[in-house]
């Protein structure tokens, strides 16, 4: 026997057991259920044979083959628009009342926070103002700043501040990848706390938000797994860019995933501000660290395993990518890993139905296959503003004049639509200022379609490849926090 402390335990752990844990840290989840299988080769084959294909049907049958590509984006459309109203009504309907008394836990859980770090030189100040204003018991949260052992900036940015007890780093040995879920995996094997909370390094938490998501677990049943918090944007008015994705993100996290959750479907979890039950993280084996949108991808695994996720109106504020290639490089990384989600939880569609049954089936066809169907054919759609300038067009002379004009009032109504859950997650967010930039998402999205061709292309390429964002290019000499009170025990 003898007196140590926890971070000499980790440390001797560490040096004997380094190699270990980082191949675990890349296996944890089950092969049937990850994305390490992926076979590149036989991805460019396919991809090559598609591309052929396409090749000759345009070239044999031009005009039959872009209609029938017009009729798929058109389908996709209208599916998509019938979705976000569903979940818009489904928000509006929300049958909970603001006098709900929630129980008290009578005894405060454990957080362990992992905060992930690469080359984040430009942001370890700021973290550690925010951090510092959390109100929460400091017995009672662990904080773990994750880092490569590579990235020897951030590991001396760190080294140069004293940090609090409950915040340490954890470094990550060097392994067969980089990626996020990697690390996420390695340091949760040095964590104890009940709850595993994930936050990004750019991030800005609601002072409160720990004593909330405490309540709300205490409150919910035993099926909810994970809680999703709402991500806003603290430099919203810095360019047309970072307007343009406040308001794509108010309408996803204020309107679109709340309404998903009350609709019963799969919640695809955002990347930060999730909190997860510790034994069922460990149970689905953690995050696929093969997985360029781990979270994506947790929360179908949690939905098959029978659980739920719930959101929370409690409110991080992140930065917003306001340049337009790093821009594109992220979004080309999110929609790669929905094409990997999708493509590996349906190895087996007739499984997949029986874990999620029909409705839930349904709804992760449409945010995976759905999603990625209409930023590829967003090209296609947009010949369709060629004829108001009399540019011919091969679909409206393929069909009546009467289906011509519904067609027309299906893109008007979907523009309508698209305007008015955006004022309604504009409310919601308190920055209604932001509506007249609603109407040029016209041309926002496009850039997405961009991005999904990159996306597609490295599946054949780089699939694991983690394309990093950096941060503090754009970041206010101080981020806004909510009007709450100060932390009393930082």
């Amino acid at each position: 026997m003898a007196i140590t402390t926890r971070d000499e335990i980790n440390s001797a752990i560490t040096n004997l057991c380094a190699a270990s844990l980082a191949r675990g840290a890349e296996t944890r989840v089950a092969a049937s259920m990850s994305s390490r299988n992926w076979n590149a080769h036989r991805a460019m084959i396919f991809g090559l044979c598609v591309l052929f294909a396409l090749v000759f049907l345009f070239v044999q049958f031009p005009t039959a083959t872009f209609q029938v590509f017009c009729i798929w984006a058109i389908v996709m459309l209208a599916l998509n628009m019938g979705l976000k109203v569903a979940a818009a009504l489904a928000c509006i309907s929300d049958p909970k009342t603001k006098n709900k008394q929630n129980a008290i836990p009578a005894r405060l859980p454990k957080f362990s926070l992992l905060i992930p770090l690469y080359r984040e030189t430009e942001i370890a100040e700021h973290l550690l103002e925010r951090l510092l204003e959390i109100d929460y018991s400091k017995e009672l949260r662990d904080v773990c700043l994750i880092t490569e052992r590579e990235d020897s900036l951030t590991r001396a940015a760190l080294g140069r501040t004293v940090l609090p007890t409950w915040i340490r780093p954890i470094v990550v040995p060097d392994g067969s990848l980089r990626t996020k879920p990697r690390a996420l995996n390695y340091a949760l094997d040095f964590t104890d706390g009940s709850i595993i909370g994930v936050y990004d390094a750019e991030d800005a938490p609601a002072p409160d938000q720990l004593r909330r998501v405490a309540e709300e677990f205490a409150n919910c049943g035993p099926r909810v797994a994970c809680i999703q918090g709402v991500l806003d944007y603290y430099n919203d008015s810095t360019n047309w860019l970072t307007r343009c994705f406040t308001v794509e993100y108010a309408t996803w996290f204020r309107v679109v995933l709340p309404g998903l959750e009350r609709l019963k479907l799969v919640v695809p979890l955002g990347g930060t501000t999730l909190f997860f039950k510790r034994d069922v993280l460990e149970n689905l084996g953690g995050w696929d660290a093969h997985n360029v949108t781990e979270d994506a991808d947790l929360g179908v695994r949690l939905a098959r395993a029978g659980y739920s996720t719930k959101l929370v109106d409690t409110v991080t504020q992140e930065e917003a990518n306001g340049r337009f290639w790093p821009w594109v490089k992220q979004r080309s990384r999110w929609l790669k890993g929905y094409a990997i989600t999708y493509a590996v939880h349906m190895r087996s569609p007739v499984r997949l139905w029986r874990d999620l049954g029909t409705w839930r089936f349904f709804g992760v066809q449409m945010l995976f296959a759905g999603t990625l169907s209409q930023f590829v054919l967003a090209p296609i759609l947009l010949t369709f503003w060629l004829i108001p300038f009399g540019v011919p067009h091969p679909f409206a002379d393929a069909i009546p004049v009467p289906m011509f004009w519904g067609l027309v009032g299906l893109f008007f109504v979907s523009e309508v639509t698209n305007l008015l859950i955006a004022a309604l997650a504009l409310e919601k967010a308190k920055k209604t200022w932001l509506i007249k930039w609603a109407v040029t998402l016209q041309f926002y999205f496009p850039l997405a379609a961009v991005a999904a061709y990159k996306g597609l292309f490295e599946l054949a390429w780089k699939p694991f490849y983690w394309d990093k964002t950096v941060h503090g290019v754009l970041l206010p000499t101080r981020p806004p926090q909510p009007p709450l009170h100060p932390a009393s025990d930082a």
